[in-house]
């Protein structure tokens, strides 16, 4: 679902793209790139977004600010269609958020298991 704002510009929020990531990933896969990806198995999902990262900082060290926006937006895709292939809600994601701003980052970081 697209929106648009006050100033007429649309805009998509990251539960709209997780809802439309779930619609295609049910599309067959030689019509759609989401579906394709998802074929492919949890391992190349998660290779696509890590090299997404990368792009990202390397467009955030060195690119304009387009590339960063860019960037990010395939990093946000990405990201929703590993949180399918995983089967992991965003509302599972948000409560984890909520969980950890009741105490500082350094707390949270310090908080978590050591491997």
């Amino acid at each position: 679902m697209t929106t648009q704002d006050k100033t007429g510009i649309s805009r998509v929020s990251f539960e709209d793209l997780t809802r439309i990531v779930a619609e295609r990933a049910k599309a067959d896969p030689s019509v759609s790139y989401t579906a394709k990806l998802m074929a492919k198995g949890v391992e190349v999902v998660a290779k696509k977004l890590g090299e997404e990262g990368v792009e990202l900082a390397l467009a955030a060290v060195a690119g304009p600010k387009e590339r960063v926006i860019a960037e990010t937006a395939d990093l946000l895709y990405h990201l929703a269609v590993l949180l399918a292939a995983r089967e992991v809600t965003l509302a599972e994601v948000e409560a984890e958020l909520a969980a950890r701003t009741g105490r500082t980052g350094l707390a949270e970081k310090a908080s978590r298991p050591t491997d």
